[in-house]
C-alpha cells in the first residue's frame, strides 16, 4: 500500500550547464544567484513547504559548491557572531537544517532518467517528488505543495503542466490526455518535442513530478536513445499504459532560469518581491527609457 504523505524528492543536480557558459565553467548553474538565493535554494525551499523532509540532490563533478551552500559553515557563522551579525549567521544555519540532505554522484551524464535512477536505492519503495531547479515557479502556494494535496487525495502519479502557445510546442514534452476529475488530466500518453501539427494538446511537462517506485523498474528497462541518454519521457509512458497517471495545470508563474531570458525574468520577479529591495528596484525600472 502506498504511503500518503510524500517526504522524499530528488533534485537533479549534474547538468554542464551549457546554456550559460562562461559564468558556469568553473561554478554550478544552480548555484547561480537569483537575487539574494540561489537558484537550487528556491526549490528546495518550495519541496520543504510541501512536507519534503529528505532531500536527495544528483550532483556531478563540479558540484560541491551545492554540498558547501546547504552544510553548516561554523567558521562563517562565527565570524558574523564576533562582528555582532548573529542573525544573519543564524539565517545561515537554518539553511542547513531545512531538511536532512544526500548526495548521489551521477558518474556519467546519460539524461534525466538515469539520474533519477540513481536515487533508486535511497527512495525505497516510497512516492517521491522531483523537482528540477531550471524551473523556478513563484505562488503563494508552492508547486510542489498543490501537487502533493492531489496526490494524498488521489493516490497516483502526477506531473506537473502548463499549457503554453502553439508557437512554443516543439520545445517540451506534451500530454496525450483527456479531462478528469478535479481539474486533472489522465495521461494516455505524451509526445516530446513535437511539431505544431503533431502536438496532442498545448498541455506541457514542466519540472515538477510525484512518481512511484515502479518508475525504477521501468527506467531500467527504458533503451537509451540519442546521447545514450535514458529519457524519463519513455518510463512515463510506460508507466501510463499500467497505472493512471495525470497531468495537473500548475497555478502560478514559472520561470524558465535555465534559459538566460528566462532567468532575468525571474530576477526582476523576484526583485520586486524583495521586501528590502522591491520598492526602490520598481523606482529604478519605472525610470528607464524602453
Amino acid at each position: 500500500m502506498l504511503a500518503r504523505q510524500i517526504t522524499k524528492a530528488v533534485i537533479p543536480a549534474a547538468g554542464l550547464g551549457t546554456r550559460f557558459l562562461p559564468a558556469t565553467k568553473a561554478s554550478p548553474k544552480e548555484m547561480l544567484p537569483l537575487v539574494d538565493k540561489p537558484l537550487i535554494q528556491y526549490v528546495v525551499e518550495e519541496a520543504v513547504s510541501a512536507g519534503i523532509t529528505h532531500i536527495i540532490i544528483i550532483t556531478g563533478r563540479g558540484k560541491r559548491a551545492i554540498e558547501d551552500h546547504f552544510d553548516i559553515s561554523f567558521e562563517l557563522e562565527e565570524s558574523l557572531k564576533q562582528k555582532g551579525k548573529e542573525a544573519l549567521g543564524q539565517d545561515l544555519r537554518k539553511i542547513s537544517e531545512m531538511a536532512d540532505f544526500c548526495y548521489v554522484r551521477q558518474s556519467e551524464a546519460r539524461g534525466l532518467g538515469h539520474a533519477i535512477l540513481c536515487a533508486k536505492n535511497l527512495i525505497g519503495d516510497e512516492p517521491f517528488a522531483v523537482l528540477l531547479g531550471d524551473d523556478i515557479i513563484d505562488h503563494q502556494t508552492s508547486a510542489l505543495q498543490q501537487m502533493a494535496e492531489i496526490y494524498e487525495r488521489n493516490q497516483a502519479p502526477l506531473i506537473g503542466v502548463q499549457r503554453v502557445p502553439a508557437s512554443d510546442v516543439h520545445h517540451y514534452g506534451i500530454l496525450d490526455s483527456e479531462s478528469a476529475l478535479d481539474g486533472l488530466y489522465k495521461i494516455n500518453g505524451m509526445v516530446e518535442k513535437p511539431s505544431l501539427k503533431e502536438a496532442p494538446s498545448d498541455l506541457a511537462v514542466i519540472g515538477r513530478y510525484i512518481l512511484i517506485p515502479e518508475i525504477f523498474e521501468l527506467l531500467e528497462k527504458t533503451v537509451p536513445g540519442k546521447g545514450n541518454e535514458i529519457q524519463l519521457t519513455d518510463a512515463l509512458k510506460e508507466l501510463a499504459k499500467i497505472r493512471n497517471m495525470y497531468g495537473y495545470v500548475i497555478q502560478g508563474n514559472r520561470y524558465d532560469a535555465g534559459d538566460k531570458l528566462g532567468f532575468l525574468k525571474a530576477t526582476v520577479r523576484m526583485g520586486l518581491k524583495n521586501k528590502d529591495l522591491g520598492e526602490e528596484f520598481k523606482t529604478y525600472l519605472k525610470s528607464l527609457s524602453l
